[in-house]
């Protein structure tokens, strides 16, 4: 029981010497940017090329490292104020990444072959557009031609009235029981014309 009593009594006493004094800070660590870990450098507090190459996208600073070259990029950025530096980044990776996939062309070759697909498209919405035009004329074409035809049909309609109405006197007249009529009454009107 000695024994446990002092230790008791020594945790005790150094318990309170500890808690005055603050524990260390846990150290940070900071882990170097793509750049810095793929060309085997410390990596520094105000390092430029940090900010744009996270250790989380080794591969982007490799695609602008094998065309550009570390000492370019980082000459390149230098150059530009902060406000350009992360475009300047995307646009030499795309061309680091173009030029890789066409050594001879590089992202120029990408951007003819978008330029042809655009022209190609352009020339298959103007046809599309030109029949679509052709179709409204053919259309507005059948509905004027309607459009006459019902007007001629009344037309022809009442034309034919009055034919049947001046062809009629003569079917009368072949009618025998008309004449008969007629001459019955031609003899009540034979006084009016004296």
């Amino acid at each position: 029981m000695d024994h446990s009593e002092a230790a008791n009594s020594n945790t005790n006493s150094t318990s309170p010497s500890s808690s005055c004094s603050p524990p260390p800070p846990p150290t940070v660590v900071i882990s170097p940017c793509a750049a810095c870990k793929i060309l085997r450098r410390r990596c520094a507090e105000k390092c430029v090329l940090a900010p744009y190459f996270p250790p989380t996208e080794p591969a982007k600073f490799t695609i602008a490292h094998r065309v550009f070259g570390a000492s370019n990029i980082i000459k390149f950025l230098q150059e530009l104020p902060e406000s350009q530096r992360a475009d300047a980044v995307s646009s030499m990776v795309y061309e680091a990444s173009a030029r890789i996939r066409d050594p001879v062309y590089g992202c120029a070759g990408a951007i003819c072959h978008l330029q042809k697909q655009v022209n190609e498209l352009q020339a298959q919405l103007a046809k599309a557009q030109a029949e679509l035009v052709n179709m409204q004329c053919q259309q507005a074409n059948l509905v004027a031609f309607l459009c006459m035809e019902m007007a001629q049909s009344p037309q022809q309609s009442s034309e034919q009235s009055v034919d049947n109405f001046i062809s009629t006197p003569q079917s009368y007249q072949s009618n025998p029981c008309f004449m008969e009529d007629n001459n019955n009454f031609g003899s009540l009107w034979e006084p009016l014309w004296t």
